[in-house]
């Protein structure tokens, strides 16, 4: 009898650590890295959504870098990739059960764990299953959070955290999720890699909290056009964050 033993090495290479490195590598505009400093100072909650290997996490890192210093932030991942400067930073890992089949911890028991550290800020690496419901439930709270996931589109994001808290039992209930997502979620960034192979940031929308007919409405801030990362027409949610953060939206937000 032969055992054929499969290992997978996944090696995270970080290239950038602040929103100013992605301007650089060209994956994002200086006014729209400007405006995301601005929307993770002002404590709204972002979904960073896009394909593999698209840099959901890299940018992950880069919005957790411009976390205020004075706040604490309880990280919760399957594998840890998360690596941002913070002073006050605790970042936690799921664990395998062992071969007596106890011992495992779940991303679910994380974000519950993470909740009773008294956080300031909660960060997800990357929600798949019924955790998502446990996530939402905290930025509904008014816990400020980011985390990311995997979708080909901004809308369809907001579609798959709607599908994913269903996972958690039977008496969870579309009717309960939809409206929970559209009043918890604040922004959803969605990156994709070109045909040169370049990771850049394709669009950010904001959710202003309504929904009607279980589709959650959205409004364009940032789109690629032309290859370009243009600003849109619409605008952030949760304009009364910004400005208790001390920040001038209206500024931000103007064409340059």
């Amino acid at each position: 009898m032969v055992f054929v033993t499969a290992v997978n090495i996944r090696k995270f290479v970080l290239r950038a650590t602040r929103l100013a490195d992605l301007v650089e590598l060209g994956s994002l505009t200086p006014q729209a890295a400007a405006f995301l400093d601005a929307v993770v100072r002002a404590g709204l909650n972002v979904l960073v959504a896009g394909g593999t290997q698209a840099g959901k996490t890299t940018l992950l890192n880069c919005l957790a870098a411009a976390i205020p210093g004075g706040e604490r932030v309880i990280s919760a991942e399957e594998v840890f990739e998360l690596r941002f400067p913070h002073p006050d930073w605790v970042p936690l890992q799921t664990r395998q059960s062992g071969l007596e089949g106890t011992g495992e911890i779940r991303l679910r028991d994380l974000v519950k764990e993470a909740l009773r550290m008294r956080p300031s800020r909660i960060i997800v690496g990357e929600v798949r299953s019924e955790e998502c419901l446990d996530l939402l439930l905290a930025l509904n709270a008014g816990l400020p959070g980011m985390c990311t996931i995997h979708a080909n589109s901004a809308r369809e994001a907001l579609v798959k955290v709607c599908i994913l808290p269903l996972l958690a039992g039977e008496n969870i209930s579309a009717r309960f999720v939809v409206p929970t997502v559209a009043s918890s979620v604040d922004l959803v960034v969605h990156l994709g890699v070109d045909a040169r192979g370049v990771r850049r940031v394709n669009e950010v929308v904001g959710v202003p909290g309504r929904a009607e007919n279980d589709v959650i409405e959205t409004e364009t801030l940032f789109a690629r056009e032309g290859g370009e990362l243009r600003r849109g027409n619409g605008r952030p949610p949760r304009p009364e964050l910004f400005a208790r953060a001390g920040l001038d939206l209206d500024r931000l937000l103007a064409e340059r």
